[in-house]
């Protein structure tokens, strides 16, 4: 096999004495310090880049440690923890203190702890919960994870409390069918470990906080509502109580898929650092790429390459520029890679890194380097038996200011959290004014681990507990609807502590856009938006909240759409849907009387029922039925990677739908042509066919919220279980929601 030959741009020096001392001196001379804090730690050989604390072989060793640039002597910080294992660190902003994660053995969770500098006053800040037992009991799968519960990447925040990254909400990540992954969310407790408490509700992971200048956390979110699942993991900043959360960059970035590390640039103004990484399989280590996000978010625009010569094009692997110039592929990563990014100004950075030549995961394969803007690297600091990571500067910086959001108390007692929209028709291209009628509140429910799967035959598509096939993998509810203003304003009230995502709706109750992405709301929030597909720039008072129609009243409370009980329910196609079709259609359409070969009857089939396999496109197979009726169908696993880009209104759902169309001909226009003319037909042939308004919106609802089959995670659901008392139970908002045993699961 011809050897790879990685383009090199260089400047690699001995860890030797003398090199090294040149290397620091030259590299840092004009710095204001002359100390970094970093971490000796054996590479992780975890499968993803979120799975670091779930399978990476048990490598302990290495300490928390300080280097001194002028010397080169390294002291380690806390020696008597040598045994375990250092994950991540933050320097308090005095520079007097370390916040860190440890890991004590193979079967402990990472818990953190803070220490003095100078390695005095080591103290434990958090433990294991007190069912910390019962849940490794309950919820191992795999050997190398205890799946309890992990405290990680802590942060220092102004008010002096302490934000990190937990799988104390246990939940699973989605794209999982083994259950074998657990979801990192943000948390945060004061500074002694008490008072601690959930910021966020993310279905999948969060990762890597760091304070902004302006008093925000900057941090990662992993996502994926009717989007990509490996696609989208950027950059999100919110209040360090959790409120006002909002993107910085790459909702709509689909490569890099992974967007780790970031940190804000000194003296830059909305610039950030940030490493490019792939979704698997790695150490959360690739290129790095400075942003600026004063240009388009929506685009590439803002993306640097301080590392030009090592990318991420696809879902797993790297890619590196060969001594000719062009791109190589190497999933085993034997170019150059880089991890840690720190700025010390636009042009000048900090990195862990390793040369070409050892895999990704070289247990002794990173140093630490300086990163120049033409991308060139000079070694400051390698251990030959060990690699290195996370340098940062030992010195003071300025405490951000302590930012509070006005809470209303009581909708923090409700549970609950205000949304104001300014006018839906801003970024709602080419949809008339006082069409919008309506808003619908959808909420994504994280799967917790108690819906953990204990017999055989309920996965699909990776979907531990399978609630749709080929579309989404994270189970849908309904709050209800909310009217919107001629002005286009609403003004409603939401669930905190849940992951919201909104439809704009026309006078049929039809989808005219979806909001794929989510917020979080924190009890007693109040916040607001312009529009439509708003960016950061596009503030509130870009649109005066004041004048507007919804704020002359008191807050809509999502209530039922027509035919509804109420609007809080759950989204199951057997209670919904296919009555629909029981009523009208199975005379024409089952049995051996199939019109059309199409079988609308809802004889189970081993997983869903034959009128759902026969309607939704199947993506997974050599022979993929896709009749096209439904229309645009959002398959989060097909493809994982892209399928983020920005779509137009009325691009997915009911009016891109060729039953929908057939079944409401006056509502629907469809923008295809040829399916225009196929629906115009089909009603024609099915003219005799009346469905009351409530049946319509049945339909409309189901294909709006992209073909949902389980309204609930909850039993069991091959068919091989079909005499279970458990078998297929006909979901309530309260089941669908729930997040822990009840006495009725079996």
């Amino acid at each position: 096999m011809k050897p790879l030959r990685f383009l090199s741009l260089l400047v690699l020096l001995s860890s030797g004495a003398s090199p090294f001392l040149l290397a620091a001196s030259t590299a840092l001379s004009q710095q204001d310090f002359d100390q970094l804090v970093f971490v000796k730690r054996h590479t992780y050989g975890a499968n993803h880049y979120y799975t670091e604390f779930i399978n990476s072989p048990w490598m302990p060793g290495g300490n928390l440690c300080v280097l001194d640039l002028k010397t080169g002597a390294v002291r380690e910080v806390v020696p008597q923890l040598k045994g375990g294992v250092f994950e991540r660190f933050d320097l308090s902003f005095d520079a007097k203190r370390i916040v860190f994660a440890w890991k004590a053995s193979a079967q402990a969770g990472y818990r953190i702890y803070e220490v003095n500098v100078d390695g005095t006053g080591l103290r434990q800040l958090t433990f294991p919960q007190p069912d910390e037992a019962e849940l490794v009991k309950n919820y191992r799968v795999a050997p190398l994870y205890h799946h309890g519960t992990d405290d990680m990447q802590p942060c220092y925040l102004p008010d002096g409390g302490i934000a990190f990254i937990s799988t104390r909400c246990q939940f699973s990540i989605l794209c999982d069918g083994s259950d074998d992954l657990s979801t990192t969310v943000l948390y945060r407790m004061d500074r002694d470990g008490r008072n601690l408490r959930k910021l966020t509700n993310s279905s999948v992971s969060e990762s890597s906080p760091v304070m902004m200048p302006d008093g925000r956390i900057l941090y990662t979110r992993w996502e994926y509502v009717d989007k990509g699942v490996v696609s989208v993991k950027c950059l999100w900043a919110m209040r360090p109580d959790g409120t006002a959360s909002a993107e910085i960059y790459g909702n709509d970035i689909a490569l890099p898929p992974t967007l780790l590390y970031g940190r804000p640039i000194p003296g830059a103004a909305n610039q950030f650092v940030v490493c490019g990484t792939p979704h698997y399989p790695q150490n959360g280590v690739g290129t790095v790429i400075r942003l600026d996000v004063d240009k388009d978010i929506r685009t590439r625009d803002p993306m640097t390459y301080m590392t030009p010569y090592v990318d991420v094009q696809d879902e797993g692997g790297f890619v590196f520029r060969n001594g000719d110039g062009a791109w190589q592929q190497d999933t085993a990563g034997r170019g150059p890679l880089f991890k840690d990014p720190y700025p010390l100004s636009e042009k000048l950075f900090l990195v862990a890194h390793k040369p070409a030549g050892p895999e990704w995961k070289d247990p002794k394969g990173y140093g630490i380097y300086r990163l120049d803007e033409r991308g060139t690297v000079t070694l400051l600091y390698r251990d030959p038996e060990i690699s290195c990571w996370l340098p940062y500067p030992l010195k003071p910086r300025p405490v951000p200011p302590v930012l509070s959001a006005p809470l209303d108390e009581k909708l923090a007692q409700a549970g609950q959290a205000v949304c104001i929209v300014a006018d839906v028709y801003q970024g709602l291209e080419d949809v008339p004014r006082g069409s919008i009628k309506y808003i619908r509140v959808l909420e994504q429910v994280p799967r917790p681990w108690a819906a953990r799967r204990r017999w055989k035959g309920d996965s699909y598509d990776q979907q531990h507990a399978v609630i749709s096939k080929d579309t989404h993998l994270g189970l849908k509810v309904q709050h209800g609807i909310v009217p919107v203003e001629e002005d286009g304003s609403a003004r409603f009230v939401v669930p905190a502590e849940a992951n919201i995502f909104l439809q704009v709706l026309d006078a049929n109750y039809m989808a005219v856009q979806t909001e794929r992405t989510y917020v979080n709301y924190m009890p007693g929030e109040v916040r607001g938006c312009v529009g439509c597909h708003e960016v950061p720039k596009n503030t509130p008072s870009s649109v005066s909240h004041r004048a507007r129609q919804a704020m002359q009243r008191p807050p809509s409370a999502p209530g039922p759409q027509p035919g509804e009980a109420a609007g809080r329910r759950a989204l199951d196609y057997v209670a919904d849907v296919q009555p629909v079709w029981d009523a009208h259609c199975v005379k024409c359409h089952s049995g051996a009387k199939r019109e059309g070969n199409l079988d609308l009857s809802g004889a189970p089939t081993e997983l869903f029922n034959v009128s759902y396999e026969q309607l939704v496109p199947e993506r997974r197979k050599k022979q993929r039925l896709d009749r096209a009726l439904l229309g645009p169908v959002i398959g989060e696993n097909h493809p994982k990677t892209g399928n983020v880009e920005y779509l137009p209104a009325r691009s997915i759902g009911s009016h891109s739908s060729v039953l929908v169309a057939m079944l409401a001909p006056n509502a629907v226009r469809l923008a295809d042509a040829a399916q225009a003319e196929r629906a115009r037909k089909l009603a024609e042939a099915h003219r005799d066919v009346k469905l009351r308004p409530e049946e319509l919106l049945k339909v409309t609802n189901w294909v709006d919220t992209n073909a949902q089959y389980y309204g609930t995670y909850w039993g069991r659901k091959n068919i091989a279980h079909e005499t279970h008392p458990d078998f297929r139970p006909r979901p309530t908002f309260e089941m669908a929601t729930r997040l822990t045993l009840s006495p009725t699961d079996r």
